[in-house]
Parts: C-alpha cells; structure tokens; sequence
C-alpha cells in the first residue's frame, strides 16, 4: 500500500514538473526569447537580429500610433452597406449613352451582352482582370432603365439591348421588358414610365437638361461638370432647390475609402496647419487628350446634328470630328479645367471643405495637339484661401504620362492621397520634433499608409513597406470587395431618394464645383486674375 502511494506520489509530482516548465515559459518575454537566440549556434546572431529589429519596429509603431491618436487595429475595410428599402423600385432614364453614359449603366447594374462576353474573354486570358467579377459582385440597386435617349442611332440601340439583358446583379429571372427609345430628351421627361434621369451628355446640355428634369419632377444625377458658364451654375442651383429633387453631381471619387480616411486624418490634425495642396492630371494617350475614335456609322443619316449642337454658341456644318471628340471644343466642353480639376478640386473640397476660392489665375496653351482644338492641353491653376491660409495649385498636361499625385502640405506633415494615402512626417515638424531626433520616426519613409482592403492601418519601418499611390476614381472597397464608385454614388443617390436627405455631391457641392473651374476657365482665357465675391456671390 505504501509502496504504490508512493508511486501515485510520484507520478504526481512527475506530472506537474512539466507544467511548472510550462508556466515558466509562457512568462518569458519577447525580449527574453530574442537574448536566447543570440546563444544559438549559426542561426543565433542571424536570428537575433532579426527579431530584435521586429521587436523595435513594433515599438515604434505603438509609439508612433499612439502619438497620432490611431488605434493600431484601426479597421481598413469598410463593412458593406444595403438598401434601406430595397423594394422600393426606381425607374431610370438616361439621357446620352457614349462611353460614360454607358458606364454608368454598368454601375447600376446593366450591360450589353457584347461587353459581358468580352469581359468574359478578358478574365481568361488575364487572371488578374476582375472586372466582370466586379460587375456580378455589384449589390442589386432594384432599378431597371425604362428609358434611353440619344441623339445616335447607335448608341441608343446600345442602351436598349443593355436594358433588356437579364445577365446582370441580381438578374436571371428573364423579367426586363427594356427601355423605350426617346428621339428627344423633352420627351422622356413627360413620361410617366420614367421617376429620375441620369445625365451623360456633352456638357453644354448639362444646364438646359437639368432644369428641365427637376421642372417635371425627376430627379437628377448629372455627369461633371455640371455647366458649361458660370451664369448656368446659378441657374441650376436656383431651379434644384426651389424643385425638391434629389440632386447629385457625378464625382463618383466622393466614395473612394481613401478619401473618406485623408478626411479623419486632416480632423485629427495629424498634418498640422495645411498651407498649400498641390494637385494633378498628367495624361499622354490620345484617348487621354480626347481623341476618341470616330464611329464608322457615325453620319448626318444616323446623327442628329442638330439636335447635339442644341445650345452651343457656335453653330457649325456637321462634324463627326467635333461629335466625338466634344471635348476639345469650349463650345460643347469645359476643358481640362472642367473635366479633370473638377476632380481634384472636388477631392480637397470634401477632404478639406475648401468651398469656392477668394481668387484664380490660371494660364497654359496648346501646345502639342495641334489638331484644330481650342482648349488648352497644358493648364495651370492657382487658387488662394486667404480665410484659410491656403493656396491650392492645379497642373496639367495631355502629353506627358507622369504620375503625381494630390499632396497635402502641413507644418508637421505631408499626405498624398490616391486610391491609398501615405503621410510623412516633416522633418522640421513642431510636433514630431522629440520622435524625429529619437529615431523613433525616420522622415525618408512614411509615418503610415492605408490601403483599402487591408486589416489595418500600417505604420512603415522599412523601406519595402512604402505603398505606391495611384489615383482613385474607378474602384475602391466594400466589404474587403472591389467595388466600383460610380456605382456606390449612384447608390448614394438612390438612397436619398427612397429615404430622404441629400446626397455626397448635392447641389451645394455641384455649385461649389463649377464656380471654382469656371473661375479658373474665365481666368485662362481673359488673362486676367479673377475673384469671387462671398457677399454678393458673384464672379468679378
């Protein structure tokens, strides 16, 4: 009896040894861990290094977000949203089906069936091409498109066999009757098949339209920029309010995650006093300068000349030349100032909340496409915020494929904003000064990036870690999903029709958007300073 007691002992006390050594393990510490490796033969000081420089790099990271206020589990991946009322069908009409209005039928949700197998095409043979994924993956809007009008007989066909194709988000039940084809915008407005239109035309149709639209009672999402002179701007406004339509201006980048981020970054005062930004477009294709190709059927037979030229203040012979390529000509466009500014400059309006600027002295010239346009291809903008103590510069070109992206300058740091963000600190930074001559932030790599999508925000300490930017007005995330913009913008608008409320780019924004790039159009082309008076909102 002894005997086996204390045996039973025995095996007792064998049994909790291990633990013990267990316990003990579990409460060394990382520091510890990287020590003994240094004793390991071969491995040792390679080891050691190594996990001792991962050891510092977390410190400094803690360190580092802890001084910018920034939970180091702080989420990247915005959760994916629905419809509030899902059932609430919307009938679409969209007037103009050229190469956006046809995108932005995809981005509610229809396509035409040589495009889905095309894209089918493109998936097999390149592996990395999501975007027919993308269109499937895109959530049912609960729309359907009852109406196209445009002013080629082509691209009116075009839409009519988009909206009648069931391969779609949400589709296969074979339900789609189509969209009737109206000769004339008018037309369409006067239909009861037809609750809110989307805009795609040339931009000197842009105020007529809209005016119309919101008279009969549609609601209104319309393509920058949002007029073509600075007297429609007001016009528009005017019109939107006193109708109660639910407006919305086509910056789709307004949806981008990276934005929305740059936003709580510039609240969190990371940057310090902003003084300047610097934004860009910089293209060299000549799709990029708006050479577009010219339709073979394009003709007087299949184009309605007349129609298109409508309020364009220049009358000419039919042009497939000026048809196509619109955007080359200050009669039917806004330039670069109203087709890309209107971009960046929305981009620091709904990061910043800049409003309409005090001044701009814009300047440029054609100096590469010598094709008879009339709009600059080289442009430059300079805006002053004296109330803010801010100045925004805007450049251009159509002949050089140099990528620069939209730069934020503070006294403490400087943030360049894309599809992701990267924010570095100053080197002379008031705030930061104790961490630069520390070591603990090193100002030749990022303070931290985002990059939507990830798990989190990543604060760089080395230099493979630097993210690249790119500019991001095509696709961001949702859900850890690709997801296009335009198709979240259009979503946005929706929304507030079925519910209420203004969208992202409302009239107010819209407003803001076309003083701002007709103020830097009138500069260009009178040679002159031109400024904006807040008391008497007028342009001088």
């Amino acid at each position: 009896m002894t005997e086996d007691k204390n045996n039973n002992n025995n095996e007792s006390i064998a049994a909790k040894k291990p633990e013990k050594k267990a316990e003990k393990a579990i409460s060394l510490t990382r520091r510890d861990i990287v020590k003994g490796l240094a004793t390991i033969p071969v491995f040792g000081p390679f080891l050691y290094a190594f996990f001792r420089k991962k050891w510092l790099d977390d410190l400094k990271k803690k360190e580092i977000l802890a001084e910018l206020g920034i939970e180091e589990k702080a989420a990247a991946v915005l959760p994916k949203t629905t419809l509030k009322k899902p059932g609430q069908l919307v009938r679409l009409g969209i007037i103009g089906f050229g190469g956006r209005g046809e995108a932005l039928a995809h981005a509610a949700g229809f396509a035409h069936p040589d495009w889905i197998e095309r894209k089918k095409k493109d998936a097999r043979e390149n592996k990395l091409d999501k975007e027919l994924e993308t269109f499937f993956n895109q959530e049912d809007l609960n729309v359907v498109l009852s109406g196209v009008c445009d002013v080629f007989d082509v691209r009116a066909e075009r839409g009519i066999a988009a909206s009648k194709n069931d391969v779609r988000p949400g589709g296969g039940v074979g339900l789609l009757k189509g969209a009737k084809r109206f000769l004339h915008y008018q037309e369409m407005l006067e239909s009861d098949d037809v609750d809110a239109v989307i805009i795609a035309t040339p931009d000197h149709w842009h105020a007529q339209m809209i005016i119309d639209a919101v008279n009969a009672g549609k609601h209104v999402y319309c393509e920058k920029c949002m007029t073509r002179t600075i007297e429609e701007t007001f016009q528009v406004s005017e019109a939107v309010k006193q109708s109660g339509m639910v407006f919305q201006l086509g910056h789709q980048g307004r949806q981008q995650d990276s934005y929305i981020k740059a936003k709580q970054i510039v609240e969190k005062n990371i940057l310090g006093k902003i003084t300047l930004v610097e934004a860009t477009t910089n293209r060299n294709s000549p799709n990029g300068a708006w050479v577009y190709d010219i339709h073979e059927e394009g003709s007087p037979e299949t184009i309605d000349w007349e129609q298109f030229e409508g309020p364009a203040p220049h009358k000419v012979p039919f042009s497939s030349e000026r048809f196509f390529r619109w955007r080359c000509w200050f009669d039917y466009g806004t330039g670069l100032s109203g087709d890309l500014l209107s971009h960046e400059y929305d981009a620091a309006n709904q990061i910043l909340e800049l409003g309409i600027p005090k001044s701009a002295v814009a300047s440029g010239g054609i100096y590469f496409f010598q094709d008879g346009r009339d709009v600059p291809d080289v442009f430059q903008a300079v805006f002053e915020y004296p109330e803010r103590n801010l100045t925004l510069v805007y450049s251009a070109t159509l002949a050089n494929g140099r990528g620069r992206g939209k730069v934020f300058m503070g006294h403490d740091a400087s943030m360049e904003v894309g599809y992701t963000l990267s924010v570095t600190a100053d080197w002379e930074s008031t705030r930061y000064k104790e961490k630069i001559m520390n070591n603990i932030i090193n100002t030749s790599l990022p303070l931290f990036t985002y990059q939507p999508g990830l798990k989190g925000i990543d604060t760089v300490t080395s230099a493979t870690e630097r993210y690249f930017m790119t500019r991001g007005l095509m696709y961001t995330t949702r859900g850890g999903r690709q997801v296009n913009t335009t198709h979240l913008h259009l979503k946005d608008w929706l929304n507030c029709i079925r519910n209420g409320g203004q969208p992202s780019c409302n009239i107010d924004r819209g407003f803001e958007e076309a003083v701002t790039c007709h103020m830097a159009t009138l500069s260009y082309l009178e040679g002159r300073k031109v400024g904006w008076d807040p008391l008497t909102k007028k342009v001088v």
